[in-house]
């Protein structure tokens, strides 16, 4: 047996690599000068070797080899070093004896590698279905192309949490593009566009309501999905698909094609022709960034997508439409009069600015020739309201001539340049046949190394050798080796949101049987608890016990989207029966509820507590990548620090509102705390972020005057009766009469502050409040504005 091995491993020392061969074995290279140098699968469908990707410039690649006579119909699975490609003289791959597989340019410099070590003897092998396998004789495989794929899945491959598929940045040009197929951070399979600078999810579509209305399942943490040679495709998101060709044995590939759209291709045997058996996206235009910022596109039945700028804006680079275009005109702010240019049958998808809701056309034009940084709006009519809606753009990326758009879009054009009509300049086709050629001509020089440098550069490579096959042993026994099954039993399994999941047996124990609390509401009862960790924790029992677990994860999952510092951070939830827990970080000062009856607050930590609330708040309607309403805002729901500095609490279980709909079913009945709501709950008049910015309103009127908004105020005028009233009436009552005596601030102050504050900063904190309890909601401001005002009165200070 010994001296069978002995023979094998001598008559693979000196076999030469040529297309016949199916395996590399240790010490043996590939040359790119060398046309047969290949790697054949077994059955003969796929071949592995240099693949030319331009002039003087080769990729290491797999490829169908059903037309290996014609090299420029081979399809490309798989690449090594496609944003790397090494020059045509003297790259090799090389399969070292110390187990490493690496893929040098022109002898010289290192451009890939898959960092494997081994003290066994090696063999790369191209197995049937396509996947490259650097194994062992022993069978055990350290390295396989299926575990880091390029833009296309085979069957059998899998996509897990850990691979993704990347676009090629052209028809010609393999390098990676703007195009990514993987599993988003909610356990959703979605194609995703990764510009420069921009970057979003097109499908599924971002304006579905994911595990509802597009039928995906993001309560999973598996990640996982793989297509089968009859072309059924599954993906742990409840996701799937079969082909029109279903049932058939064919050669088939998934891939995430340059133009952005994921295709299922199926191999006609008889027309020598890849055929689409299926797709996502039936509207090519809908794709994200296809022509850039300030581009738009249009499809043409039997033509394609085309592209084109908008009126007075101009290519910027006419070989490359992914980087748009850019404005002819001077649109610089406060330089010229501006005024609007209608373009029928044009959307412009996201990068809202707000949406204003039941506004007329002229309002919105005033609305964003007021913003500095509006390019544009749309104006649409919402048949479920029946009132139009206004929304400015800061950004005017994902245009898309669509004659099905029901509403205007308004381009921002000064005056003296407004066109009389919508013309677009020429539109320009998406063929870049030409894009993407490489060229890599290099001049090399001979090595001088003598034999006995030469001798000791091997020691010391083999001693380097020797200390990586331990390292990666060490690697192998202690980090690779799976985690044990048993930590979901115990509690540790990580929700979609990526927090932790714990038992209600734990949280019994960490609360010693919810005994200290530290406050109740509306939504439930609030418990102090020590952690396994010793992390003290805020646990709150909710009341809503007959809530199904899946609408209490859906709200789960919009705090795990959520980061800012003045939110309160969520360390963990509980869904075990009826109960219904959530686990925050325990705030050493209490509620701002608490600290408004005591001396505990200055002046400084008053306006300071303004300011952070109003970030938190501006982060939660603007900043982040859903519009979170809170619908609670108030002082029972704004915690403090060690610092005193302030956390909303309880934005987790509010509901998102979809920008698009003012009339959300999520709001059908009334929310919040007396005292504290804003007319529009009353009145049952669309819900939009305004009733947070009154609310927050009522919030710094009581931290300025120590009133309780929900009780009202007392207000005993010279020689009368006290009278009741609110306190918005109250504090705008004194404000009126500030012409009449010059008291009017102390007469409102909070008298805890001793008279120490800054006078300047308190009007400014008391104007800023008096315009967010407007009764018109769109005469109050939005929270970036909020914390623009204030934050210019803290910089002056």
């Amino acid at each position: 047996m010994g001296t069978l091995i002995l023979f094998i491993l001598f008559s693979a020392l000196f076999a030469p690599a040529t297309s016949t061969n199916r395996t590399l074995s240790g010490g043996l290279s590939l040359s790119s000068e060398n046309p047969e140098d290949v790697l054949t699968s077994p059955n003969g469908v796929f071949s592995a070797g240099f693949y030319s990707v331009g002039h003087n410039a080769y990729c290491f690649a797999i490829w169908f080899a059903s037309r290996p006579s014609r090299s420029q119909d081979r399809t490309v699975v798989w690449m090594a070093n496609r944003d790397q490609p090494v020059n045509g003289r003297k790259s090799k791959l090389s399969l070292l004896r110390n187990g490493n597989l690496i893929l040098t340019d022109a002898g010289e410099l290192t451009v890939w590698q898959t960092n494997t070590n081994s003290l066994s003897s090696l063999e790369l092998h191209l197995y049937d279905t396509g996947n490259l396998v650097l194994r062992t004789l022993g069978g055990e495989n350290l390295w396989e192309s299926f575990h880091f794929p390029t833009d296309t899945l085979l069957p059998q491959q899998l996509l897990t949490r850990n691979t993704q598929l990347v676009s090629s940045r052209s028809q010609t040009n393999y390098s990676s593009g703007f195009y990514k197929l993987l599993f988003d951070n909610d356990n959703v399979l979605c194609l995703l566009y990764d510009g420069a600078e921009l970057s979003s999810i097109y499908w599924p579509a971002p304006w579905l309501i994911r595990g509802y209305s597009d039928g995906r399942f993001v309560y999973n943490s598996s990640r996982i999905a793989v297509l089968d040679s009859f072309g059924y495709f599954s993906s742990s998101d409840n996701f799937t698909f079969s082909p029109a060709d279903y049932g058939q044995l064919l050669h088939r590939r998934l891939t995430v094609d340059s133009d952005g759209n994921l295709r299922l291709y199926s191999w006609d045997e008889e027309g020598e022709i890849w055929v689409v058996s299926w797709q996502a996206w039936q509207r090519p235009c809908a794709i994200h960034g296809v022509c850039g910022p300030n581009g738009i596109c249009s499809y043409a039945p039997g033509i394609g997508r085309k592209c084109s700028c908008l009126p007075g804006y101009k290519m910027i680079n006419h070989i490359d439409w992914s980087q748009g275009c850019e404005p002819e005109l001077d649109l610089t702010f406060g330089k010229s009069k501006f005024d609007f240019l209608q373009v029928s049958y044009l959307d412009f998808y996201g990068n809202d600015y707000n949406t204003s809701y039941n506004y007329t056309l002229d309002q919105c034009k005033k609305l964003c020739l007021e913003l500095a940084d509006c390019k544009a709006f749309q104006y649409t009519f919402s048949t479920a309201s029946g009132t139009s809606d206004c929304f400015p753009k800061i950004l005017l990326t994902n245009g898309y001539r669509i004659p099905s758009f029901d509403g205007s879009f308004y381009l921002r054009v000064p005056e003296k340049n407004l066109l009389s009509n919508a013309n677009l300049t020429e539109e320009i086709g998406l063929n870049c046949s030409s894009e993407g050629l490489l060229l890599l001509e290099r001049a090399y020089s001979k090595s001088k190394v003598n034999g006995t440098v030469k001798f000791m550069l091997w020691f010391v490579c083999g001693l380097g050798g020797l200390e990586i096959v331990i390292i990666f042993l060490v690697w192998f026994l202690f980090i690779r080796t799976p985690k044990s099954s048993s930590a979901d039993k115990q509690g540790y399994l990580l929700a979609i949101t990526g927090f932790r999941k714990f038992t209600y047996s734990e949280l019994k124990r960490a609360t010693k049987g919810f005994t200290e609390e530290i406050g109740r509401g509306a939504g439930g009862i609030v418990y102090k608890g020590v952690l396994v960790d010793n992390r003290v924790a805020a646990i709150k029992q909710l009341h809503e016990a007959n809530q199904g677990e899946e609408v209490f994860l859906a709200e789960v999952n919009i705090i795990g989207r959520l980061n800012h510092m003045n939110l309160i951070e969520m360390w963990g939830y509980c869904a075990e029966g009826k109960q219904r827990l959530l686990i925050s970080e325990y705030m050493e000062h209490g509620s701002l509820a608490d600290n408004l009856t005591t001396n505990s607050l200055d002046w400084k930590k008053r306006f300071e507590i303004a300011l952070g609330t109003a970030k938190g708040l501006s982060y939660l309607h603007e900043e982040c990548l859903e519009w979170v309403l809170h619908c609670d805002v108030k002082p029972e729901n704004i915690f403090l620090d060690s610092n005193y500095q302030p956390k909303v609490a309880d934005f987790g279980l509010s509901k998102l509102q979809s920008r698009g709909e003012p009339k959300n079913p999520s709001f059908s009945r009334m929310r919040g705390t007396r005292g504290y709501m804003a007319p529009e709950w009353v009145f049952n008049l669309p819900i939009t972020s305004k009733v947070d910015v009154y609310s927050y309103g009522i919030v710094v009127l009581e931290m300025v005057t120590g009133k309780d908004a929900a009780k009202g105020v007392n207000d005993i005028e010279s020689g009368e009766q006290p009278q009741h009233k609110r306190l918005v009436s109250w504090v705008r009552e004194k404000k009126n009469r500030a012409a009449l005596t010059e008291s009017w601030l102390e007469e409102i102050i909070d008298p805890r502050l001793k008279g120490e504050y800054d006078v300047r900063k308190m009007e400014t904190l008391i104007d800023v409040a008096l315009q967010c309890v407007e009764e018109e909601k769109d005469a109050r401001p939005n929270m970036r504005e909020v914390v623009e005002m204030l934050l210019a009165q803290e910089n002056d200070g």
